[in-house]
C-alpha cells in the first residue's frame, strides 16, 4: 500500500518507520528543511512513561488561579479571542475530576508505557545513538504538601506495573550527586529507574535516515501542506506547494496544526497549542550536572543531561500560535535550573528555544482512523509526551493500517471518543 504521511517530527518519522517495516511504499511530507526542526528540535529530552500524567486534574483550576498572580507560574494563558482556545479550554475543565483524571492516566500510562519498549527494541536491532541515557527519572519535591500528593499517582503506577520508590535527600544526592548540596530544598523525590533521556531531533534525524537509506521511504522536504482533497468518504489527494501528491492512506503527523488541515474537511479536532521553552547549555562542571533527568515539581522545569549538554525544559503558554521567545519564560527556566544545578552549566552560552506542543484537553494522543474517510489515519495530539510516545504511536497505527492485531488495546486512542462530550 502507498502511504503519505504528514509531518517529519519524532512522530510522523516513527510513524514512517514503522509504515516501512510493514512493507508499505511510504512518503514523508514536512514545510521544513530536514526532520524535527519544529517541536520535535529541542523538547526537553526525557522518555518518561512513568510522569505521564494529563493535565486535567481535579486541583488544576484551584492551582490556574493561583498561578494567575504569580509572575513565573509554570502555566499561563494569555487571553485572546479564539473559539478553538475557549472550547478547548472548556473541554480540559471537563476532564478536571478524580473519575476521568484515572481514565486519561491510564491510557496515558499503556501508550508511554509500550512506547519506550518499542524504542528499546528499535534501539536494540538498529544500534541507533542519540546522547541516550537509561538512567531513570527524578521528581523532585519541595514541599510535603506535594510528597503526599504523590500518593494517588503511585496507585495508577503501581496499577500499570511501573518501577516507582519514594526516595527521601540522602537517596535523591546518592542517584543525583550533584543535588548533595541542595538538600535543603526538596522534602522528597519520586523516582522512576524505568524512564529514559536523549535528544529527540538527532533521534529522529537519524531515523530518518535510516528509513531512508535502509526501507526506501521517501522525504520531500521543503514542502508545505495546502489541503486535503476529498470524496464523501475517502481522500483523493494532499495539495502542496510542490504539486498535488497521491496515494492509498494519508496519516496526519502535523502537530499542532493538524486540526487546521482537517477543519475545511468538517472534522473536529480537539488539539490545541500549548506552547513550551528550553534552553540548552554546555556543561561546565560535570561534577554538579545532572546524570539523567530530574523534574522539579514547584514549577514544572525538568532539567535533563544529553551528552556534554543540559537541557533545561518546561512551562507551558495557552497563546495561540505565537513563536515569540518570552523574558520571563527564560527566567523561569534559569531560576530553577541556578537553585538546582548552579555552576554546572554556563547560562551565557544558552540557545534559547520555543515549539508548540500539540495537546488535547484529556492528555492522550489520538491514534487511529478518522472514521468519516475510510483512509485517512491520525497520529497526533501528544503534548508534551510526544518524544515519550512516538515509538508506541507509530507502531499501533503501523499496525491498524496493516490491518494487524495491535499489541495494545487502542481502540480508546481514536477520535471517536470525542464524540459522547
Amino acid at each position: 500500500m502507498k502511504v503519505i504521511v504528514l509531518g517529519a517530527g519524532v512522530v510522523g518519522v516513527t510513524a514512517a518507520w514503522y509504515l516501512a517495516k510493514e512493507g508499505h511504499e511510504v512518503t514523508v511530507v514536512d514545510r521544513q528543511p530536514a526532520a524535527a526542526f519544529e517541536t520535535s528540535f529541542a523538547n526537553a529530552g526525557q522518555i518518561s512513561p512513568g510522569f505521564s500524567a494529563p493535565w486535567a486534574e481535579p486541583a488544576l483550576p484551584f492551582k490556574v488561579l493561583r498561578w494567575m498572580t504569580g509572575r513565573h507560574a509554570p502555566i499561563t494563558i494569555r487571553p485572546r479571542l479564539d473559539f478553538a482556545m475557549l472550547r478547548w479550554i472548556g473541554q480540559l475543565l471537563a476532564n478536571c475530576n478524580a473519575h476521568d483524571y484515572g481514565i486519561n492516566k491510564s491510557r496515558m500510562l499503556r501508550i508511554a508505557q509500550y512506547s519506550r519498549d518499542c524504542l528499546d527494541t528499535l534501539r536494540r536491532e538498529t544500534g541507533i545513538t542519540y546522547d541516550d541515557e537509561q538512567r531513570g527519572l527524578i521528581q523532585l519535591f519541595r514541599t510535603q504538601a506535594q510528597l503526599d500528593a504523590a500518593s494517588r499517582d503511585m496507585a495508577l503506577l503501581d496499577q500499570a506495573g511501573i518501577a516507582h520508590e519514594l526516595l527521601d535527600r540522602n537517596d535523591i544526592a546518592r542517584h543525583e550527586p550533584g543535588l548533595a548540596a541542595k538538600r535543603h530544598l526538596f522534602s522528597g523525590g519520586l523516582r522512576l529507574p524505568g524512564d529514559e533521556s536523549g535528544d529527540c531531533h538527532m533521534f529522529t534525524q537519524r531515523l530518518a535516515q535510516k528509513a531512508e537509506e535502509e526501507l526506501g521511504v521517501t522525504f520531500h522536504y521543503e514542502t508545505a501542506v495546502e489541503a486535503l482533497d476529498a470524496a464523501a468518504t475517502e481522500i483523493l489527494g494532499v495539495r502542496t506547494s510542490r504539486g498535488r501528491l497521491t496515494a492509498d492512506a494519508y496519516v496526519v503527523s502535523m502537530g499542532s496544526y493538524s486540526p487546521l488541515l482537517l477543519r475545511p474537511l468538517g472534522l473536529a479536532l480537539p488539539v490545541y497549542p500549548t506552547k513550551g521553552y528550553s534552553l540548552t547549555l554546555p556543561v561546565t562542571d560535570a561534577a554538579c550536572a545532572p546524570l539523567s533527568t530530574v523534574n522539579d515539581a514547584t514549577y514544572k522545569v525538568s532539567v535533563t543531561r544529553l551528552g556534554d549538554r543540559i537541557r533545561i525544559g518546561g512551562t507551558a503558554e495557552l497563546t495561540g500560535y505565537n513563536l515569540r521567545l518570552s523574558r520571563d519564560r527564560r527566567e523561569l527556566l534559569e531560576m530553577s535550573f541556578s537553585e538546582l544545578f548552579g555552576g554546572s552549566g554556563d547560562l551565557s552560552q544558552a540557545a534559547y528555544w520555543t515549539g508548540l506542543r500539540p495537546s488535547t484537553p484529556d492528555g492522550t494522543p489520538v491514534i487511529g482512523p478518522t472514521g468519516r474517510f475510510s483512509n485517512l489515519w491520525l497520529n497526533t495530539g501528544h503534548g508534551t509526551l510526544g518524544w515519550t510516545m512516538a515509538c508506541g504511536s507509530g507502531r499501533v497505527l503501523a499496525d491498524r493500517i496493516s490491518n494487524r492485531r495491535t499489541e495494545i488495546p487502542c481502540l480508546d486512542l481514536s477520535l471517536d471518543r470525542y464524540a459522547g462530550r
